[in-house]
This record gives C-alpha cells, structure tokens and sequence, in this order.
C-alpha cells in the first residue's frame, strides 16, 4: 500500500518545495472528508486517491494533477463544496475536480444512457484540460484493479466498459502501460476460464522463454556492437490480451503462438537513421517474414507512436518481432502524452501534446447529431478503433483513417465543401468508386463538383465520424428546408379553404400563440413541423382563426363544467390546481399515477365526483373520451405536501435504515411509512413513503439515497402504495378551491 510519503519522496525529484506543501496539505484534507469511509473491500477509503496520485506521480505529472488525484472524489462523496476546494487549493484544483465531479454525476436511469452520457462529459471535459482524461483513465486502473469485490455482473459491466472505450482511450494517448494493464484485467473478468489457462501456460513455459530471451538478445547485442551502433536491447513478455486476442482472431491455439516475447532495440541517439541501420543489421542476421515490417517512423500512428516493427524467423526456426526506436521514441511509446508534460498557464507546451488533443477534440463532433444513446457509443468506439490505414495525399501528406475507410472520409477530412462536393476519385491514378475501401499506401484524389452534394447512401460508406456528422447535418439541412416548403403549401391550402391569407396573419403576428403552444421560436420552425406532419395544418388553421365549430365545442365544455361546479361547489382551499374554466369545484388525485408537482398534468371530468388529475403519461388517459379531458395545472403554496412511496434495493447490511433515514432526513423531508423487507444472502427492499413538496424535491432524495455505495436501485412507486404482505391505497385527497 503507498503511502502519502512515498508520494512526497518522488514528488520532490521534480516539484518545488512549495508544490510539496500543498500536495501535503490536500492528503490532510482528503484524509479528514473521507474519514470512516470505507470501500467495498473494507479497506479505508483513502486508500484510493492515494493510489491514484502514486500513478500519476510516477507519470511525473504537475501538482495541480497530484493534489486533484487526492481529491477527485471529495466533491462527489463527500460534503466538500467546490468553493471549499477553490479557496484553499486555488482555481486550477478546482477546476479540474469539478471536471471529474461533472463525469459521476449522472443520475439517468436507461444504463446505455447513463454510459452515453457519462462518455459525452469525459469527452467535454477533456477537451477543457487533458489532465481529466489522464486522471480519469488512472482513477479507472485502480478500480479495475481492485474489482474483485463487486457482484459478478458489475464486474462484466465495468470489464467491457472498460475494454471498449478506456484502453483504446489510453492508445490514442500513447499511454500503452495503462492500456495493456485495462486489457488484462478486463479479459480477466469477460473472460475468466480462458485467463487462468492462458496464466498457467505461459507460467509453464516461463523458464524456457527466459533461457531464449536471454540467448536472442546476446546475439542482437553482439552484432550491433560489432557495427559501432549504441543500443540497449530488451525483452519483453507479451500482454495476455494480446494473446488471447491472437489466438482467437487467427484461431489457432497457444502452443502455435510463437512470438509470447517482443524484443526491443533502444538506440542510444536521437538519429533516426540509426534506427535503420539497425534493422538492416536485424534483417542481415535473420530472414525477415515477408509482410511483417511496419514503418511507424515514417507514418506515425494516430497518437504519434513512432517505431521500426519487424518479424524475423529467430534461433531454432522461430518467429521473433523486434522493435527498434530511439529512446525518446521508446519513452513516447510507453508514456505517450505524459512522456514530456508541462504545462505553462494550463496549456500543454508540446506541439505533439497540442496534435493529440486536437485529434481527440475531433470526436466532440459526433455529439452534435447523435443525440440517441446507442448511436453515440457505436461511433465513440468507432472513432476510437485501433486497426488504421495510411495512405497519401497528391502533395505526399500521410494521413491516418479506420480501417474500411473510403474516398468519402478522406474528402471529408480536407474540407467540409470538399467533401458535400465530391462525385468520385483517383487511387493511384485511376478512378475508383465513392465506396472504394482506401489501402496502406494509397495516394487519393478527390474529384468535385460545383453543385453536386451528398445523399443518404453515403452513410453506407462513411466511416469517420467526421464524415457521417458532415452527411447527416446535409442531409437534415436539406430536408428541413423542403419540410418548410411543404408546409407552407399544405397552410396556405387550408386557409384558403377558410377564405384567410398566410401572409396577413404573418405581418399581424397572428402565430405568436401557436409558436408559444408549441415551444417553437419561429414561423419556419411550425412550417417545418406541419411539412413532417408532426402538426395539423387543420388544427393551426382552427386555432388561428377562432373556428365556429371549435368556439362551440368550447361551450359545451364550459357548460358541462359548469353544472358540475355547482353540484360540487365548496369553500376555496389551497388544493393546489387550477382547473382551465371552472372555479371551486372538488378535485382529487387518481391512485393509478399519484402525480407531483412538476409531473404534467390533465384534469378528467368524472360522473358525480368532481374533477380527478391525473399525469398526462398516465395509461388511463390515453383510454378516456378525449371530450371530458381539460386543462389542469399546479398551483401549489410552499408549506403543501404530497405522499409519494419509493422503493430502495440495497445491499443488506447492519445499520442500512439508518443509513437511509439520515439521507432523507438530511434533505427536510418527513416519512410516514417505513418498510424492509430482507432475507439471508439477498438484496434488501426498503419501501419508504415520503411527504413531498414538488418533483424536484423528489429527484434531489433519489440522487442523494444513489449516492450512497450499498444503495443499487431506486424507483418511484407510481400508483396504489404496496406494503408487504398487505394492499395499502393512499387516501383520495379531497382538495377544494
């Protein structure tokens, strides 16, 4: 277990003294905010932010990242405010914990959404200040390295998570430490049975591995010493992951995985051409494997990694791949975006630091159409997709694309008018199709044309992010415009009908109530709308002109409402609705939906009782005569409440009600019934019914009770309130004005 000492020891290798202070002062403020908390494995909770800061001191990272790192979670887990933050460790901290606090802070309840929305945050946040990323991606290794005590199902869930987005993450930093431990571990809990055959199998062979290693790298050593080159040579055991991936995409099983060490050639110069001479070295003592040589210093990949790659058939006929680079290369490749950090008034200085995270500010472009969660995530992953092609520009220019990338990604990636003008283009110097698949070494040219611009069937083909957003922002341009056009039409017919002119109501301001309705800003908007047929040109026609027939149907109504007013006539009181035509008449709240201020609402005109609200998403609706349905809204004084039951699933645990009782306490809220119900070895189910002020109210309990670790669920109890074992309705309210 580190300690805060061991952090302040490597701290002082490059930090001031004045720096130390304040990483010493920010362990005793998390220390004294997470006292008595403990984590799921019983440990103290400060063990966790320490951890943390030990990785990110090891990553030499400055002190306004350490002292973060010791309280990244004070905000969100404790009763720490921003403000206390600012004051005592200055706006930089303050900052960047508030980035972090954004990103947990979710409270959606679809998990797919909630995963989206926590994606788009981390997105945002560190397009702010990359040091969120790098803190968020050593926040995700401690938990994953310590995941062994969640239920099977959340260590899955976090595993796969964890797979597809924070490692390739880690890659596109350069951070390949973090990304091969993120990828062992979560092979370890996706794939249990095949990481402890894959373990034992590689421990088998360990020995004999160690007696090859030390033999290659004897004779690499040799050689290039005998050609006057300086270079320190290594080996190093592959990643699980690798090879379970290996074995599983080539199907083959592991004792025909011959490559389990990857050897590296360090050149002590920063000469590129070294590293070269080295390879012909390489390739003059051993027979190099046709297809198997990578120019990663010519082309650099997406994050800047830069290496010769090769495989030669090695001693006694098997295949060994060698590395070659120079040390910076080799502390980039290991490092990545972290390899020389600094930061000068929170900019990064390096104009590769600078490259990378202008690439990854790319994907923020994917959130300004990809509202649906399932869309977001599936081209998150695919911007973040590991396998990429190279291939050059008329000038020479290398550019980087995913794989099955085509003439329509590359377009796009030059210009966004390029790319909505493209009608075809030259590979190699021949034409090829708009769905060409690009290749390694590619030089494409784009043809254009004055004119011409893109249809839906490019989304078959477009592969970049980029590209798709560029094509579906076209494309939805375009058919709002023809919408509005329709629309326009399809009114205009219809106020004929009723002898009435478009544009004089226009020029009167005759819309302004419609657009009001309808939460539009403008005319175009409404066209639109009526042009989709998502609004009734009917409907617009009647409201605008004040129709008979509706003035009419409005009579019938207000008389209804008016004998049953007189039936039900009472004294005013503070029921807290507004019915749309009636006063003092007795109104009550429907059992099936138990509504809250802030839900909408509708009012249903029932025989001999008055006046019931119910939710306007309340099944029963949907099933009453549209003609006994009013207006209704919320008109609710500050000292009125309202009963509502929630339902808490937890982890069964000594003190749990109390535990409970004092984060709804906390919050001002009375309860009037209380209920556990729990069994040996199973989740506890906590049914509470609360008196509620408003739904805002109600949401505040419920993100406060999530909060809590044993808390895994908490669900609003909509309808007749259940307690175990009996059927217990809530009281019809009898509210008069």
């Amino acid at each position: 277990m580190i300690r805060i000492t061991d952090i302040l020891e490597e701290s002082q290798k490059y930090l001031s003294q004045k720096d130390l202070e304040m990483i010493e002062k920010a362990y005793i403020f998390s220390a004294s905010v997470h006292q008595e908390q403990l984590r799921l494995s019983g440990e103290p909770y400060l063990i966790h932010p320490l951890e943390v800061t030990g990785m990110l001191v090891e990553m030499r990272l400055d002190s306004a990242t350490l002292i973060t790192g010791l309280l990244h979670d004070t905000v969100e887990d404790t009763l720490t405010t921003l403000e206390q933050v600012e004051e005592a460790f200055g706006k930089d901290v303050a900052f960047l914990v508030d980035g972090l606090t954004k990103i947990s802070k979710i409270t959606f309840g679809d998990q797919l959404e909630r995963q989206a929305e926590n994606f788009r945050k981390m997105i945002l946040a560190m397009s702010a200040d990359i040091r969120i990323l790098l803190i968020k991606l050593v926040d995700r290794l401690h938990n994953m390295r310590t995941l062994d005590f969640h239920s099977p199902d959340r260590q899955k869930f976090i595993s796969q998570e964890t797979l597809e987005v924070y490692a390739p993450l880690a890659a596109r930093l350069g951070i390949n430490w973090i990304k091969g431990e993120l990828e062992d571990l979560s092979l370890k809990y996706l794939h249990p049975d095949g990481y402890c055959e894959l373990m034992e199998r590689v421990d088998k062979k360990q020995e004999e591995r160690d007696e090859y290693a030390k033999e290659v790298r004897g004779i690499i050593h040799g050689q290039i010493k005998s050609f006057g080159l300086k270079a320190e040579v290594m080996g190093r055991a592959k990643h699980f992951y690798s090879i379970f991936k290996k074995m599983h995409e080539q199907r083959i099983n592991f004792d025909e995985v011959y490559d389990l060490t990857a050897f590296r050639i360090i050149i002590d110069s920063d000469e590129e051409r070294r590293c070269y001479e080295a390879l012909s070295i390489v390739h003059a003592l051993w027979k190099p494997v046709p297809g198997r040589f990578k120019d990663y210093i010519a082309m650099p990949k997406t994050n800047n990694y830069r290496s010769l790659h090769t495989t030669v058939i090695g001693p006694y006929g098997e295949r060994v791949e060698i590395q070659i680079r120079t040390k910076e290369m080799d502390e980039w490749a290991d490092k990545g975006i972290a390899a020389h950090w600094k930061y000068k008034e929170g900019k990064v200085s390096s104009g590769e630091d600078e490259d990378q995270i202008n690439k990854l500010r790319e994907l923020l472009d994917m959130q300004k159409d990809h509202k649906d969660a399932r869309e977001f995530m599936k081209n998150l992953k695919l911007a973040l997709y590991p396998d990429e092609v190279y291939v050059f520009t008329p000038r020479g220019d290398v550019k980087s694309f995913p794989k099955g990338a085509t003439p329509i990604d590359f377009a796009y990636s030059i210009h966004t008018d390029v790319g909505n003008q493209c009608i075809g283009a030259k590979v190699n110097r021949s034409i090829v199709p708009l769905k060409y698949q690009l290749r390694n070494g590619d030089t494409v040219e784009v043809m254009t044309q004055s004119g011409h611009y893109p249809g839906k069937d490019w989304l078959k083909y477009a592969v970049t992010s980029r590209a798709v957003s560029k094509i579906k922002q076209w494309i939805k341009t375009e058919e709002r415009e023809e919408s509005i056009l329709l629309g326009r039409n399809i009114l205009e017919k219809e106020l004929k009908k009723h002898h009435s002119n478009f544009s004089k109501l226009i020029k009167a301001n005759e819309f302004n109530a419609i657009l009001e309705e309808q939460s539009l800003n403008t005319v175009n908007d409404l066209l639109a709308l009526i042009g989709y047929g998502k609004v009734s040109a009917k409907h617009v026609t009647h409201q605008l002109l004040h129709d008979e027939e509706e003035k009419e149907e409005g009579k019938e109504k207000k008389g209804i409402l008016e004998k049953i007013g007189e039936k039900f006539r009472k004294a005013p009181s503070d029921a807290g609705i507004s019915v749309t035509g009636i006063d003092n008449v007795m109104v009550r709240f429907a059992k099936c939906c138990s509504p809250l201020p802030g839900d909408d609402i509708v009012g249903c005109v029932t025989r001999g009782r008055g006046i019931t609200i119910h939710g306007s998403d309340c099944p029963m609706v949907k099933e009453m005569d549209p003609e006994r349905i009013i207006d209704a809204q919320w008109n609710v004084s500050e000292k009125q409440t309202f009963s509502v039951g929630i339902m808490v699933t937890c982890r069964d645990k000594k003190g749990l009600l109390s535990e409970l009782s004092n984060a709804i306490y906390s919050m001002g809220v009375n309860m009037t019934y209380v209920n556990i119900n729990a069994s040996p070895g199973n989740d506890a189910i906590c049914t509470f019914q609360l008196d509620i002020k408003d739904l805002k109210q109600l949401n505040m309990i419920v993100s406060e009770l999530k909060k809590l670790k044993s808390v895994l669920s908490v669900e609003r109890i909509k309808g007749t309130f259940r307690t175990t074992g009996k059927k217990k309705s809530r009281k019809d309210i009898d509210i008069r004005h």
